[in-house]
């Protein structure tokens, strides 16, 4: 029988009723759609962050509704996101077959996770995901816009940006397949002080430069600067989506958590 990663912060990352949720996530994706023009080609990885969805939720929105016109190309989503109960180094992954949400569950490519346990990218931890939210706040969107795709969710612990790049390296190939890099940006700095160092974050992000991204930028610094790496090593180009905080969206100017949505897009290819 299968194991089913069971939802550990509905109703307080995000609302647990089926009916509610699914309006929220529809309402945020509807503002999106005003904010956001459609682009002309497919993202490969989007960064989104992961708060709770009245913080989060609007901005995470921006970066999803790109993937709209896509859905049918999209057949696999990789999840890579912050292991903030992690106390080992390295990407770690679940035992479970399915993870589930109150949208629905997704299946898990086990056959994946092997396989980068055996080349040793990867490796079992039960409890860095038992209570983790930076993937499972991912879900609901997931459901929303692409159904119950196929996933392969990783948290990454310490490691240096040689294994985090070659952990993005295996998991990229597909052309089927859209990476998820879940990561808020700046914490609990003053409103303004705030967008000045998200700003600088963007940039760092923008020009695919993970060699400048530091610890303090982004609590999903380790997954985040191997995807960038291997971006600019396969010569693609990365945008700003939506760039703001919770002092912007539900919360108090006085201390608060910066979010963004990127897109990275490869190379077009070039007809012959």
């Amino acid at each position: 029988m299968t194991q089913v990663r069971p939802a550990a912060v509905s109703d307080l990352f995000y609302p647990a009723s089926p009916a509610k949720l699914r309006r929220q996530v529809e309402q945020f994706l509807q503002q999106a759609r005003q904010r956001v023009q459609p682009r002309p080609q497919c993202p490969k990885v989007l960064v989104v962050p992961h708060a709770g969805y009245v913080y989060s939720g609007p901005v995470a929105a921006s970066g999803y509704v790109l993937l709209e016109p896509y859905r049918e190309g999209i057949r696999r989503v990789v999840l890579v996101g912050t292991a903030h109960h992690a106390a080992g180094p390295g990407a770690l992954y679940s035992p479970h077959g399915e993870w589930a949400c109150p949208l629905g569950t997704f299946p898990v490519e086990v056959d994946t996770l092997a396989a980068l346990h055996a080349r040793g990218l990867a490796r079992p931890d039960a409890a860095a995901h038992r209570r983790e939210h930076s993937l499972e706040v991912q879900l609901p969107f997931l459901a929303v816009v692409l159904g119950s795709v196929p996933l392969v969710p990783l948290v990454v612990g310490r490691c240096s940006l040689e294994e985090s790049r070659r952990l993005a390296e295996a998991l990229w190939p597909r052309q089927e397949t859209l990476l998820v890099v879940s990561t808020d940006l700046s914490h609990y700095l003053p409103y303004e002080l705030a967008r000045q160092e998200d700003r600088r974050t963007a940039q760092v992000i923008t020009r695919l430069a993970p060699e400048e991204l530091q610890p303090e930028m982004t609590c999903g610094f380790y997954a985040l600067r191997g995807v960038l790496g291997e971006a600019r090593r396969r010569g693609c180009q990365a945008e700003v989506i939506d760039l703001r905080n919770s002092g912007d969206t539900a919360g108090s100017r006085g201390e608060v958590v910066g979010y963004g949505s990127f897109a990275i897009y490869e190379p077009k290819q070039q007809s012959a």
